[in-house]
């Protein structure tokens, strides 16, 4: 089991900056991609940016010049810089870690963020 634990959401209004946190625990030491997802109500989950265990980044386009990935392997640590922000940008947002060996996904339990206009 890997638990995710996120912090770093809240309320900001738009062109500020936000940076969440994301610390896995437990069975961590096999976690070939660790990112970020993100929801609003009604819609899908969508990602917003992944990194894996090698360095490769993958960024949503809606994300892209804005929001950075950072993934640091030695303490199983992933972190979501998040720039001029948009009302558009309101999600609830999940970190998201796959494992290499098992290929099972795991969630936290979601931080909000609020951009107000």
């Amino acid at each position: 089991q890997v638990q995710l634990v996120e912090s770093g959401g809240g309320l900001v209004q738009a062109g500020g900056s936000l940076k969440l946190s994301c610390a896995a625990s437990g069975s961590s030491r096999n976690i070939h991609t660790l990112g970020w997802y993100r929801q609003v109500p009604g819609n899908q989950r969508e990602v917003v940016a992944t990194s894996t265990y090698d360095g490769t980044i993958t960024t949503a386009d809606s994300a892209k010049g804005r929001f950075t990935i950072s993934r640091d392997n030695s303490k199983n640590t992933v972190s979501l810089q998040m720039n001029a922000l948009k009302p558009e940008d309101t999600a609830v947002y999940y970190c998201y870690a796959l494992q290499a060996i098992t290929r099972r996904t795991y969630w936290g339990q979601g931080t909000q963020v609020t951009v107000s206009s």
